[in-house]
């Protein structure tokens, strides 16, 4: 049941509204003063507080400063007297959820307070998401041993750190690149979940999901009848970040002409949303990703140099999975112990064939891929050992190492070794690029960029 507080030194009125309130399903509490209303609030919580600007020991815009400091997730609304419509806009500026001008129309009152309902459901679901998102988005869920792994974590600490001793809101943007699958989206959430900003909104865009056309809407919001099929106003992802964090994974993938609509968003720290001509003030910290190379797309000029100096002020480079040595096998057993939970699996072990495989394999699709390997293997496994046979990788005949690769004194062209690789690859699989990928130990978009590079037909 919805909890309200009632503070109205009026008599009468406070308990009309209180009978009418009860009447209609509401738990209601009534106090004549803010010094008797305060020493409730910190007894217990209220969903909603009901506040008279003019009392008798305290002034109405002190207690609402001092309710949101206790509780921010309280919806106050202000009733104050007729024409005193400065006090409502000082009230409304200072947090409050709304407010009422004397004499009071019970009606009126009760499709605020259904507004105000409605809105602390939409809050409280989410913080309930906020809450998921960050149960596994902590440095203390970056799994590895590795040196490069203890660079990362010892890096992503400075900036934290650095965050949190900051004398301004404003932080710097922070670029991580790696390849897909590595982990860079729980870079991000660790940035966010171990900052400053943690009670902030932590809100997310993959630039490679979205239409072109519809990303722009996606990100400065809309006004109703601003493109076809605009019926009304929708508030953009920079609005639902304000405060917190703006997560953009795959930057390098957003369109050249929205990218000079974010440089503006960085520099000015304000936005307009489509067929809006008012602007808006944001304060939003900006993490984005990717797996491409910036600095080629910047010479081919399909990435602006002056956005990609605004958002790597703070870079993290994120090694790939065949790089990191034994935080393969790390890994793979977090990933073994969570489905064997899951699966209701018990007592699974890795034989050595198995070890060996998983050790051997280039991983082209990095964690991600050894996390979906895991979970196949556990869900299909029949015994309590897992064996190579149920890890369905594929078993290359000859590692190639580098001293199987020998340089004579004439030397060789390695452009056209790359592309005889590649087109070995790629008649070995019958064209198929993720098949090809895999023989190769490289990420599908990271063959695709060499096919293309080389100008290989796929």
């Amino acid at each position: 049941m919805i909890s309200i507080l009632i503070i109205e030194d009026e008599a009468i009125l406070g308990q009309n509204i209180a009978k009418f309130l009860s009447r209609s399903g509401f738990n209601v509490n009534l106090c004549d003063n803010g010094i008797d209303g305060l020493a409730l609030i910190a007894k217990q919580s209220f969903d909603i507080l009901l506040l008279d600007y003019n009392l008798p020991d305290m002034n109405g815009l002190d207690i609402l400063a001092k309710c949101l400091k206790n509780d921010p997730s309280m919806k106050v609304i202000m009733m104050t007297g007729e024409g005193n419509i400065e006090i409502a806009v000082t009230a409304m500026k200072s947090g409050a959820f709304d407010y009422l001008a004397k004499p009071l129309v019970l009606k009126e009152l009760k499709i605020l307070l259904e507004k105000a309902v409605s809105q602390q459901k939409r809050d409280s679901t989410m913080h309930y998401y906020q809450d998921k998102v960050a149960e596994h988005g902590r440095m203390d869920d970056i799994c590895g041993e590795s040196e490069q792994m203890i660079h990362v974590k010892q890096r992503l600490a400075q900036i934290i750190q650095a965050d949190t001793q900051a004398s301004g809101s404003e932080l710097a943007a922070v670029l991580v690149r790696g390849e897909t699958g590595t982990g860079k989206e729980l870079i991000a959430k660790a940035l966010h979940f171990d900052g400053p900003r943690r009670e902030q909104p932590f809100v997310e865009i993959n630039c490679a999901a979205i239409p072109g056309d519809l990303l722009e809407s996606e990100l400065f919001g809309h006004e109703k009848g601003a493109f076809t099929g605009a019926t009304v106003a929708r508030k953009g992802l920079f609005e639902s970040a304000n405060g917190g964090t703006l997560f953009i994974d795959e930057i390098g993938d957003m369109p050249v002409h929205l990218q000079s609509k974010l440089l503006k968003v960085i520099e000015e720290k304000k936005f307009r949303r489509l067929g809006d001509n008012r602007e808006k003030k944001i304060d939003v910290r900006i993490v984005s990703a990717t797996h491409q190379n910036l600095e080629e797309k910047i010479a081919d000029k399909s990435f602006r140099q002056d956005l990609f100096f605004r958002l790597s002020v703070l870079n993290i480079d994120l090694p790939p999975l065949r790089n990191r040595g034994n935080d393969i096998l790390l890994l793979a057993d977090l990933f073994l112990q969570e489905f064997s939970k899951k699966y209701n699996k018990a007592h699974l072990t890795l034989c050595n064939n198995a070890i060996a495989l998983l050790k051997q394999y280039a991983w082209p699709g990095n964690i991600r891929e050894l996390k979906n390997c895991m979970e196949q293997a556990v869900m299909l496994c029949q015994d309590e050992q897992l064996t190579d046979e149920n890890l369905w990788l594929p078993k290359t005949e000859q590692a190639i190492t580098p001293s199987s690769i020998n340089l004579n004194e004439e030397g060789f062209n390695l452009i056209t070794l790359e592309t005889n690789l590649i087109q070995q690859a790629l008649t070995k699989t019958d064209g198929n690029v993720t098949k090809a990928a895999k023989l190769l130990g490289l990420s599908r978009d990271t063959l695709r960029y060499r096919m293309e590079k080389h100008h290989i037909a796929g």
